[in-house]
């Protein structure tokens, strides 16, 4: 029985996503993220920050990541990932490969439910509980469930001239926000 079961079972609605999305074009990395909480049908709230900048274990801030899934979930991952980047400073690679190494081994961290978009200046990364830790190919990240809608806007946006990595984020997630219900548009943006 999955844990949205036995949510369901005790009166409790699941709850669902929300819409992250991280473009890389040229040397400009943007991480969108929307601020609805939906539990259920229904809006618990409209502005959460759902994305966070990260030590790289040198002390600078230049690691961004945003979640989609459990809030609770979510930070215990982010706290998780920034104790490996302090292990493996500088090496975000190896820092998302550890986490995953723990995420899908750990009995506690196993029950986690949520996704990460991850991204300094040279890689980006989507993480999952299944131990899975993908670099997309074209740059491009949509995790949460917006985010098939964003990320398809986004890959058509991307190749048109003229427009940034943050235009093309903020055009894709206005587009994922006014077609999935579990995404609004009240949304924050991350710049490397």
């Amino acid at each position: 029985m999955s844990d949205n079961d036995d949510k369901a079972r005790h009166g409790l609605a699941p709850w669902h996503g929300t819409t992250i999305l991280l473009v890389r074009k040229g040397n400009d990395v943007v991480l969108a993220g929307d601020g609805q909480v939906s539990v259920g049908n229904t809006i618990m709230k409209s502005n959460a920050r759902k994305l966070r900048r990260l030590s790289k274990g040198d002390g600078q801030r230049d690691v961004i990541a945003g979640f989609a899934g459990s809030t609770a979930d979510a930070l215990t991952l982010f706290e998780r990932l920034e104790g490996k980047l302090e292990k493996h400073p500088g090496q975000l690679a190896r820092a998302c490969v550890e986490l995953a190494k723990d995420w899908r081994q750990d009995k506690y961290l196993r029950r986690l439910e949520a996704m990460m978009a991850v991204a300094d200046k040279q890689t980006s990364f989507i993480l999952t509980g299944s131990g899975d830790v993908l670099e997309p190919e074209d740059g491009l990240i949509g995790i949460g469930s917006g985010g098939s809608f964003a990320l398809a806007a986004a890959r058509a946006l991307v190749d048109i001239d003229g427009m940034t990595a943050e235009q093309i984020a903020k055009k894709a997630m206005k587009i994922a926000a006014d077609i999935c219900i579990y995404t609004n548009h009240n949304v924050i943006f991350e710049k490397l």
